[in-house]
């Protein structure tokens, strides 16, 4: 007995020492300069969140639905690409693109149409030199050039192997090669040099021919004999797109 109470009280004499307050500091910031054990809030999320997070982990992120996520983005991101390249010009990084949608284009009108497709195709090579000049943009003006007497001669090439007299077809040429014999002197004006287009010429000299000659022998009236002297004299001009207009009248008044 005498023993636990002397036990007891050494117990109690040890609870009144207090350690040194310079060590204590010591050892509290030895302790917390090796890590940060403390437990970080937990920001309140949103039931919105919420909703989000279990639809992307629940769908998204599927071992089966992977290839398909994946593919809808790849898609998403090519469909994006083709859309900015329809505002770009000759000489930009995303121009073949706007060609590849052009060509994809022609690809799904008929033949007879096709020639009136590509004389459009080589009005916005224009709209485009114009917008190149308007920008200063030198680097860019030959491959732009070059893109605009590419494609006037691919038109003239169909334009040429075209055998279709459809009134509507033909009035769609003209209006097509009247706008580019405008844009181009408009281009010419801001001072680019765009050369001939003789490949157009030569193509809408013969389809001008060819209509004139569906009218020897024919017994035509007084309008339509006045008619035919100002389209041959304008053929004889060598302005092929005023003989075609003046031959449109000749045999079709409504047009």
């Amino acid at each position: 007995m005498v023993a636990e109470k002397e036990l007891i009280a050494k117990i109690k004499e040890l609870k009144q020492i207090k350690p040194n307050p310079d060590w204590a500091s010591l050892v509290k910031s030895q302790i917390l300069a090796k890590g940060d054990y403390s437990i970080p809030e937990k920001a309140p999320s949103s039931g919105k969140e919420n909703v989000l997070s279990l639809f992307f982990s629940k769908f998204f992120f599927q071992p089966r639905l992977k290839p398909v996520f994946a593919f809808s983005l790849t898609l998403f991101l090519f469909l994006g690409l083709f859309g900015f390249a329809q505002h770009t010009v000759p000489g930009d990084f995303l121009y073949p693109l706007k060609k590849i949608t052009e060509q994809g284009r022609e690809f799904f009108v008929s033949r007879d149409d096709l020639p009136k497709v590509q004389l459009e195709m080589a009005n916005k090579r224009l709209e485009e030199l114009t917008q190149i000049v308007k920008k200063n943009e030198v680097k860019k003006l030959a491959p732009a050039i070059n893109e605009f007497h590419a494609n006037v001669e691919k038109a003239a090439k169909t334009l040429a192997n075209s055998t279709s007299s459809n009134p509507e077809h033909i009035k769609a040429l003209v209006n097509e090669t009247q706008k580019i014999k405008e844009q181009k002197e408009k281009v010419e004006s801001m001072g680019v040099v765009l050369g001939e287009t003789k490949e157009l010429d030569s193509a809408l000299s013969q389809l001008a021919e060819q209509e004139l000659k569906r009218f020897e022998g024919q017994i035509l009236t007084d309008d339509q004999e006045e008619l035919l002297k100002q389209a041959n004299k304008y053929y004889k001009e060598k302005n092929y797109a005023r003989a075609l207009e003046v031959i449109l009248q000749m045999s079709y008044p409504q047009q």
